[in-house]
């Protein structure tokens, strides 16, 4: 009797692996997995921009595995402590991790030896730009001659940040790199902190995201110089890139999701599929334009280079300036 038990119970499982497949277009070659729920490791405390991405992420990804995604916050240690749990979990695409750009910053700071290489990037979901803010009375009207003060003044103007070695204190850096300034940086416990000190008259600027200004910006309380991209940005429409005005420097933040090294193919597969449907969801980008956080979709072999790009960039940058721990 038990060979025919195991037989029918095997004949259920496959029935409903093929009727799971049959209602997500999310599968690769009939796969089995999912077949449970999947783990979406954030390496950084609830309540954040990428805390908010990676759950509205996980909800519109409903429509498209026949598994939830469930929401795990790990902080710690910079994002090393989430990283390396999902880093060494079994490679069966049942733990994810929400990746961001501090993974190209935090091996060069020496608070970590993980890095990149340790994790397998699926796909990017979103990318910000760093933008230079200042208050809307500041003296300073034009990014030039925000720029010109500082070189006249140097090490004078505060620019606050998320904190030392943060992307923000980072992408200030790299603007005195480019423009031979020196900056007053201050160091905050978070970009949304660095924002209040700048709206209070503490700070000259700050060097975070559009999406961390944009209320302020909108009430008339902060005006935004000039944004660290490549083209200008949605909502920021009136506002200069650097390289307008002959900076050539992009840099900025970005996140998107990743497995552990060793993952098998057809997983991936799923993986990239459910990750390429569920960004075109219109309350993933209903909830990112809330945000102001940018849709910024990239599949695997264009987030991979992406990664080493900015890898290979902060790890010289804070080897010149001398900014290891």
């Amino acid at each position: 009797m038990k060979p025919i038990i195991s037989r029918v119970y095997c004949g259920l499982l496959f029935g409903a692996a093929l009727l799971a497949s049959a209602s997500t277009g999310a599968y690769a070659q009939g796969a089995a997995y999912p077949n449970h729920n999947i783990e979406l490791v954030v390496p950084f405390q609830a309540g954040g921009g990428t805390d908010a991405l990676a759950r509205a992420f996980a909800e519109s990804a409903r429509k498209h595995l026949p598994q939830n995604i469930i929401v795990i916050n790990k902080p710690g240690a910079s994002g090393a402590i989430g990283w390396a749990e999902v880093a060494n979990a079994k490679a069966d695409g049942y733990k994810l991790s929400l990746l961001t750009a501090d993974i190209a910053i935090v091996p060069h700071l020496g608070l970590t030896k993980l890095t990149y290489e340790n994790l397998m990037p699926v796909a990017r979901l979103n990318a910000d730009p760093s933008a230079i803010t200042v208050r809307a009375d500041s003296p300073y009207k034009t990014v030039e001659a925000f720029l010109d003060a500082a070189r006249k003044n140097p090490g004078t103007l505060r620019i606050g940040n998320a904190g030392n070695g943060s992307i923000w204190h980072l992408a200030a850096t790299a603007l005195e790199d480019k423009t031979g300034t020196k900056f007053n940086h201050i160091p905050f416990q978070g970009g949304n902190p660095a924002v209040l000190a700048l709206l209070g008259g503490h700070i000259d600027a700050v060097t975070v995201s559009p999406a961390e200004v944009y209320p302020y910006v909108a009430a008339g309380k902060l005006k935004t110089l000039a944004v660290m991209a490549d083209k200008r940005v949605k909502g920021f429409e009136t506002v200069p890139t650097l390289k307008e005005s002959k900076v050539d420097l992009s840099i900025g933040t970005w996140r998107g999701i990743a497995v552990p090294l060793n993952t098998p193919p057809e997983v991936v597969s799923v993986l990239r599929t459910a990750i390429a449907q569920t960004v075109r969801e219109p309350a993933l980008k209903e909830m990112m334009d809330k945000q102001n956080l940018g849709l910024s979709y990239a599949d695997q072999d264009e987030f991979k280079a992406a990664v080493a790009k900015d890898n290979a960039y902060f790890k010289s940058l804070i080897a010149k300036v001398g900014m290891k721990q």
